[in-house]
């Protein structure tokens, strides 16, 4: 899998993007589109409805509703399956009290409302007095299913549907791909009878259970008929039986694609694990800090710094570097071009029509095994500037009128210690941003010589790469009118590697035709050595 190409801007944008639209990141720029915040404000709203019903809390979640979606209460279909949750977790309670409390609650509410929820809603009006009898600790009672704590999650599951789909408020795209791509992969495995290679993965990230689909609307009409070729399409791409896909296309008015995007967010992810692969991935791209998260409180002691990635439309810029050096290193830039043409692993991405500071990196966490990237990095602080993992805190402030419980909302102190111990792979992933930094700069010979000191058969394995920057040092060079300077890299490195490996004949013959031309044309602006740094932070 190391050998397949990977545009890292593309899954830089797609990160970047699940990260600010789940306000994973410390952003103080404005949003980019005002529906980005409310569609955020839109989940924060339904994973607390969902909290509340999962934990039994029935008078939280309809509270809630009342405030922000009072559409549900008044859907009879969805209003009696709330009051027969709250019927049964009364009784849960077991005090006398509720109990009593529950017959008020069945004569006034539950009752009327099952008179006219749906046809079937009587008789299991009827069923559900049978909790008075039998305890919920008996696994052979008919009511069995009522008292069971699942079916929290399913009328969870069924509220967040239809809330989702009503305020639009759908998953970050990343997100949805990814369940999408891991749901066929898991299909396509089963059918196949083959081992999935990334089975210990998908099985921790890409939950069982689904939500349940939300109730398309009753209407006393003929049923609306729905193209084949679409009903097929969505039961096959998301796995639902013929019935569930025209349910689900009644519920979106016909429209295909709101529908496809509807059962794609049933799918449930294991959000802890996905959140720390997102931020292991940034801080290995050199997109946010290393270290601990920090909490909403602590950050407003030291705000967040603004850098590149303050909006989604720069986010795929995340690996361009910077144009604002101005010194001897890096003002003698040169034409590179010469080096796409080499058959190797490395590809160029397009270059950046505009002047942005690189998130990548940062020199405000040093690493202690190398002393010439101490002294190299102390004012890359101030270039490239990352950003601050917030980490999946729920502001609620924000919902007016309705109360919660805090209870269980960790407490960090204001006071957070700056210099946090990175993990192990942290640390590493510090060392590979620095060798990144310096390759984007054009600083070929100080990576060779600092990557040759960490691990002497680097180059030996990767020897193309090793031409790469030396090809870099050679123009440098050129650029500089130091010709003979050039001449001794072509003689020591280049010409040899050449040498061993045919397919850099070509590209070698090209770069020495810059010997002909004037210092002047070959000093150019836009480098692809963004490119180049990324190809060596995968190596």
């Amino acid at each position: 899998m190391d050998s397949w190409p990977v545009n890292w801007e593309a899954l830089d944008a797609l990160i970047i993007d699940f990260a600010k639209s789940e306000n994973l990141i410390e952003d103080s720029s404005p949003p980019s589109s005002p529906s980005l915040t409310s569609s955020y404000h839109s989940r924060l709203i339904i994973r607390q409805i969902r909290r509340s019903l999962e934990v039994g809390n029935i008078d939280a979640a309809i509270d809630i509703l009342r405030v922000h979606a009072p559409f549900v209460l008044e859907d009879h279909r969805l209003l009696f399956r709330l009051q027969k949750l709250k019927f049964i977790e009364l009784l849960r309670k077991g005090t006398r009290d509720d109990r009593i409390f529950a017959i008020d609650y069945l004569r006034k509410s539950l009752a009327p409302c099952a008179l006219n929820a749906y046809p079937e809603a009587y008789e299991e009006f009827k069923h559900v007095l049978l909790a008075f009898i039998y305890d919920k600790d008996d696994q052979t009672s008919p009511v069995a299913n009522e008292w069971a704590e699942k079916r929290r999650y399913e009328i969870a599951g069924l509220v967040s549907s239809v809330l989702r789909a009503h305020f639009h408020a759908y998953s970050p795209i990343f997100s949805m791909a990814l369940r999408y791509l891991m749901s066929i992969h898991k299909v396509f495995c089963f059918r196949q009878g083959i081992v999935s290679p990334i089975s210990y993965l998908t099985e921790r990230l890409l939950l069982e259970e689904r939500d349940f689909p939300a109730l398309p609307p009753e209407s006393l009409y003929e049923a609306q008929v729905f193209d084949e070729v679409d009903i097929q399409a969505l039961a096959h791409a998301v796995e639902l039986t013929r019935q569930g896909a025209i349910d689900s296309l009644r519920f979106a008015k016909g429209d295909l694609f709101q529908a496809f995007q509807n059962e794609i967010c049933r799918m449930r992810l294991n959000d802890a694990m996905l959140d720390e692969l997102v931020r292991e991935y940034c801080v290995y791209r050199g997109i946010v800090e290393p270290g601990m998260q920090t909490s909403s409180e602590s950050l407003k002691v030291n705000p967040p710094e603004s850098g590149c990635c303050s909006s989604l439309d720069s986010s795929i810029d995340v690996d361009h570097s910077t144009a604002k050096h101005s010194n001897s290193e890096t003002s003698a830039t040169t034409d590179l071009s010469s080096m796409q043409g080499i058959d190797v692993e490395l590809r160029f991405a397009s270059e950046p029509t505009n002047n942005l500071e690189d998130c990548s990196p940062s020199g405000s966490h040093q690493s202690e095994s190398s002393s010439l990237l101490r002294n190299r990095s102390k004012g890359a602080g101030e270039r490239s500037k990352r950003k601050r993992w917030r980490g999946r805190h729920d502001d609620l402030d924000f919902i007016s009128g309705v109360h919660f419980n805090r209870d269980g909302k960790q407490e960090v102190s204001t006071t957070i210690s700056k210099g946090v111990e990175c993990t192990s792979a942290e640390d590493k992933y510090e060392i590979v941003l620095q060798m990144k930094e310096l390759a984007s700069r054009g600083m070929a010979a100080e990576v060779v010589e600092e990557i040759s000191t960490l691990d002497p058969d680097f180059f030996v394995q990767n020897p193309v790469l090793l031409f790469q920057l030396k090809q870099v040092e050679f123009l440098k060079l050129v650029g500089l009118g130091d010709h003979s300077g050039a001449l001794r890299v072509a003689c020591s490195h280049l010409g040899p590697l050449a040498a061993r490996d045919p397919n850099l004949l070509k590209p070698l013959k090209e770069t020495l035709l810059s010997l002909l031309r004037p210092n002047e044309e070959a000093l150019v602006t836009g480098l692809p050595l963004h490119a180049l740094a990324t190809s060596l932070q995968v190596h």
